[in-house]
């Protein structure tokens, strides 16, 4: 999810999966306490495997996987379900990685086992002897992107055009002064300081000055206009450069572990997963999107987390995978309890999974709960999260509320939603700046033209489509891209119609090759 102020929810072509019973998604995704997999109360325990595990960690990991067999869930099931990456189960299951007390909970509630696993994670958390902690291991895979030395010198993007003069801007804000906003170094000053900043000695002072942390944040804007802009190739290569140094400082802020680098170290591998993920990228998104939640947890920064699980619930989408989709989403509620933007998104986000799964009450129920929010969302929220003022969130959910209900009526081919989708379409058409994110622009014209084809008016469509494809020209984003491929197989599945039908069809081949 970008972070910008017009910045929609991902799109992508409307689902194929045939419908269901309404709330047979709810099923497919565990819920807390879900009387299928969870022992009734006081029922008497499974016996305890009668193997001695080597250490407390992973006697932690094998009452994990103890609960999760029991409940007859597979690790990529039960990270869904929580929010996280599939591989993080198998590393709490093996002992390489450190679960935090909120997952704990969450994971002993989520598969019934009354306790037994926050005591085995607590048990983990202070050794036998003393009650001294127990030392962390924590085996991670390497950071996509090249593993060249951080400190070679790095090429950054032109700045003229791009640099803002304060923070925040496109969605982020600075890790010193927040919403309260500052200034921006110039563009030379910026150049040298993050030349210094790669280049500094490892064994010196972690904690970077007040005019690098704005340095890094202004840059960070750069790199992802440049993004959108999509006219410098290469772009992540840069984001994910200084992420590197930035985690490698961060490892030496042992004293600081909420500072300022975390919020950085959170921002920059977000900005890396969007950008990975705008060329298709995403399988080394969403291990952007990971790492981003874990930095963002660490700094207590909701909106990141936000706009990761977003992200990684389109990702889930993209894959067809409803379930996961539908995990995901539900976390974002939880990473910011009782603000009004999160639970916005949280039930946007919500809707899309449903529509994947052709689930027509819960979408549209869904719906109607994330417009309820938009009317309590106010100084708070704005202060959480100061890129989402009132018009965006409304162009966020409605943009969302679009792509739901023409992803519905593709599945159950029905045209009364695919109105719906079309006033939705039109309305976050609106609500965008004409100077505002071009890409984005193209995408809703793309969906407000599918949203007409849907609903039975081929003509409607065509009208559209036509001065919007001639715009399409160079490389795209993936998630226009997954728009355009929906459309041509909707257009070659007419029969007939008028003869500029088959010229677009035509068009929409050439694109998609």
């Amino acid at each position: 999810m970008h972070r910008s102020h017009a910045a929609p929810t991902p799109a992508e072509p409307a689902g194929t999966a045939p419908p269901t019973a309404p709330g047979a998604l709810s099923a497919a995704v565990p819920a807390p306490r879900a009387p299928e997999t969870v022992p009734a109360p006081g029922a008497v325990r499974p016996p305890r495997p009668t193997a001695a595990p080597a250490g407390p960690r992973p006697a932690f990991g094998t009452r994990l996987r103890h609960w999760r067999r029991l409940a007859g869930l597979t690790q990529a099931r039960l990270a869904a379900a929580v929010g996280y990456d599939h591989t993080a189960i198998s590393k709490l299951e093996h002992g390489t990685r450190r679960a935090t007390p909120r997952l704990a909970t969450r994971l002993d509630g989520l598969l019934g086992a009354n306790g037994d696993l926050l005591a085995a994670f607590h048990a983990a958390e202070e050794s036998v002897e003393g009650g001294t902690p127990a030392p962390v291991v924590s085996v991670r895979p390497p950071l996509p992107g090249s593993a060249t030395a951080e400190r070679s010198p790095v090429a950054l993007p032109p700045m003229d055009g791009l640099l803002p003069a304060r923070l925040p801007d496109y969605g982020l804000l600075c890790p010193l002064h927040g919403a309260a906003g500052c200034a921006v170094p110039r563009a030379a000053d910026i150049s040298a300081l993050h030349a210094a900043f790669c280049a500094a000695d490892p064994d010196g002072p972690p904690r970077p000055d007040g005019d690098t942390v704005h340095a890094l944040t202004g840059l960070l804007a750069v790199h992802l206009r440049a993004g959108e802009e999509g006219a410098y190739p290469g772009i992540e290569a840069g984001v994910e450069h200084t992420l590197r140094v930035i985690v490698r400082r961060l490892a030496l802020a042992a004293g600081d572990p909420g500072g300022p680098l975390a919020r950085l170290a959170a921002e920059y591998a977000h900005a890396a997963g969007v950008l990975r993920m705008q060329h298709g990228r995403n399988a080394t998104a969403m291990a952007c999107f990971d790492r981003a939640l874990t930095w963002a947890e660490q700094a207590g920064d909701a909106a990141t987390q936000v706009a990761a699980l977003s992200d990684m619930s389109t990702l889930a989408r993209l894959e067809g995978d409803a379930a996961s989709a539908l995990g995901y989403a539900r976390e974002i509620t939880r990473a910011a309890p009782g603000r009004h933007w999160a639970g916005a998104m949280g039930q946007a986000c919500q809707a899309r999974a449903y529509a994947l799964a052709g689930d027509v009450r819960e979408t549209v129920r869904h719906v109607g709960r994330a417009r309820l929010h938009l009317d309590h969302i106010g100084v708070r929220d704005e202060s959480d999260a100061p890129w989402l003022t009132i018009a965006s969130m409304h162009l966020r959910v409605e943009s969302a509320a679009a792509a739901a209900l023409r992803d519905l009526a593709a599945t159950v081919e029905d045209p009364r939603l695919a109105l719906r989708a079309v006033d939705a379409a039109e309305t976050s058409l609106r609500l965008l700046a004409p100077d505002q994110l071009p890409s984005t622009r193209l995408l809703f014209t793309l969906r407000v033209a599918d949203c007409h084809l849907c609903a039975g008016d081929p003509q409607a469509a065509v009208s559209l489509l036509n001065p919007a494809l001639e715009e399409a020209v160079g490389s795209m984003p993936a998630l226009v891209g997954h728009e355009l491929r929906g459309l041509r197989r909707r257009l070659a599945a007419r029969r007939g119609g008028p003869p500029e039908l088959a010229a677009t069809a035509r068009r929409l081949d050439e694109l998609t090759r």
